[in-house]
């Protein structure tokens, strides 16, 4: 099939360091690649994808900055990949839905992946009028947030066998315990600060802090990052996670809002790491309890649950990762999606063919059926 991949411009593709919506377009793109797709990525100038790229801006916007031109830069993303409608059996967009109204006559060749909330009250309005779009969500808890919505599939990310290794570490069920991230409210870092305190573990925060949230971060975390107990590594790169999350007993993810997915919450179990995080969002599904982590309501739940970190093997939570959470099995959920997409999308075009020519066919019967201009009988003279 002949697949493009619409990126937002915040990150390139894969991004440098924090990143989640790139990196899995990344991953994606990479097996639908050796699946055998041609696959074309719409992103930053600096991205390095397997496949086509066509540049759309020549460095990443800054999230949360308010960068004037965030909204013109995707517009001129979107016309791009209107110019080449006819190239792509299919159009997959990881763009919000900003890019609803300027497809809206091809709305079945697409499909939109949502990575990010739906179910604020006033997007109603917005799903029920573009209700005709495909929509991919990350996980049910995503799915049942917003249940008339038209979700085409519900698909886990994914990451590969060999991205993130899991090492064989004796000392790591003694270790620290992770934060990964970024600083801000909805993550539950200040909750993660209380669990170690609780426990009397390290806690080592590796996680960006964007300009929106230097503010929760200078009034309610710095002055609990000691340096000792609590360290602050800041954000941190691909190459350095493996040893960070081999390394830490527990990665914790307390979090305070429903969380689409998680991607961190795969990345510690493929190092074999547990996650403990709080019963919201899509934690109870990602997490098999008791297996490769721990499902928890609150602080207390979650400081017992770090006591109780003897009782799980690394090695289950690994294959509890490879059984469920790999690239090729989020990549061929894809394809199958693709291509009963590509299909109905035949199906309409040729439908609509069809009753374009039965239109043409109706003016020209009926034109054929007037007398020619010559025998037309002439007006009486008044």
């Amino acid at each position: 099939m002949r697949i493009a991949q619409v990126a937002p411009l915040f990150e390139s593709v894969p991004p440098r360091k924090y990143g989640g919506t790139e990196r899995v377009i990344s991953v994606l793109t990479q097996e639908l690649s050796y699946l055998g797709h041609e696959v074309t990525v719409f992103a930053t100038a600096d991205s390095v994808v397997h496949g086509e790229l066509v540049p759309c801006r020549q460095t990443p916007l800054v999230a949360g900055a308010g960068d004037s031109s965030e909204a013109a830069d995707h517009i001129l993303e979107f016309d791009r990949v209107r110019r080449r409608l006819d190239d792509f059996d299919v159009i997959h967009f990881h763009t919000r839905f900003s890019h609803f109204p300027m497809f809206e006559d091809i709305a079945q060749r697409t499909v939109t992946t949502c990575h990010n909330r739906v179910d604020f009250p006033e997007l109603t309005r917005f799903y029920t009028r573009f209700r005709h779009f495909p929509l991919i969500a990350l996980s049910r808890a995503q799915r049942n947030s917003r249940p008339h919505a038209n979700w085409a599939d519900v698909i886990h990310h994914g990451y590969p066998l060999d991205y993130l290794p899991a090492y064989d570490r004796p000392n790591a069920r003694d270790g620290y315990l992770a934060f990964l991230g970024r600083i801000c409210a909805e993550k539950g870092v200040l909750d993660a600060i209380r669990i170690a305190r609780m426990t009397g573990k390290q806690l080592k925060i590796a996680a960006r802090i964007n300009n929106l949230d230097r503010e929760f971060w200078d009034r309610h975390v710095r002055k609990l990052v000691d340096g000792e107990q609590i360290q602050f590594v800041g954000e941190i790169s691909d190459a350095e996670k493996p040893e960070f999350l081999n390394c830490a007993s527990a990665l914790l993810f307390p979090i305070q809002w429903p969380e689409p997915f998680g991607l961190v919450m795969i990345e510690a179990m493929a190092c074999g790491t547990p996650v403990i995080g709080y019963a919201t969002g899509s934690v109870p599904e990602v997490i098999d309890n008791g297996q490769s982590g721990f499902v928890v309501a609150d602080v207390d739940s979650a400081a017992e649950a770090v006591r109780r970190l003897g009782e799980i093997d690394r090695a289950t939570v690994r294959a509890c990762f490879e059984a469920r959470f790999s690239s090729r099995r989020m990549a061929e959920r894809h394809v199958a999606l693709y291509e009963k997409l590509g299909a109905a999308g035949t199906k309409r075009s040729a439908r609509a063919m069809v009753q374009h020519r039965g239109a043409l066919d109706a003016i020209t019967n009926s034109q054929s059926r007037l007398p020619a201009r010559d025998e037309r009988p002439l007006a009486k003279p008044i």
